[in-house]
């Protein structure tokens, strides 16, 4: 026979591994994320620059722009992992993605058709 105290008890139990498993996915969610932060850098002129901005549903986008003008985005779980992956791939974070990290983006021709054709007459986002 199961007493109350028995029955909390079990239930604390399955709540502390529960957590216990939760804490490791997002610990290599983090590290996967500062791996690919480095990775961006080594690839885009050796370093990187990033802002974060909520994006919904709790996710944070993650968006880097290289030594070399080249730009990309990445997409974490929570605002803590997305903070210390960037603090653990050394990465910069700017306040706002607006005047000097804005002006570094380079864009080609790819980007500027698809902005162009979203925008004026392109085919509908259907």
């Amino acid at each position: 026979m199961l007493f109350m105290a028995d029955t909390q008890q079990a239930d604390e139990q399955v709540e502390t591994v529960a957590g216990a498993a939760a804490g490791k996915r997002a610990g290599r969610h983090t590290a996967k994320l500062a791996r690919e932060i480095r990775a961006f850098a080594a690839t885009h002129g050796g370093s990187a620059e990033g802002q974060l901005a909520h994006i919904g549903r709790g996710r944070i986008r993650i968006a880097l722009v290289g030594a070399n003008g080249e730009w990309g985005n990445l997409v974490a779980d929570t605002l803590e992992s997305a903070k210390a992956a960037a603090e653990q791939a050394g990465l910069t974070l700017q306040d706002d993605f607006d005047g000097d990290l804005a002006a570094r983006v380079r864009t080609g021709r790819y980007e500027w058709s698809r902005m162009a054709g979203i925008q004026v007459g392109g085919r509908a986002n259907a």
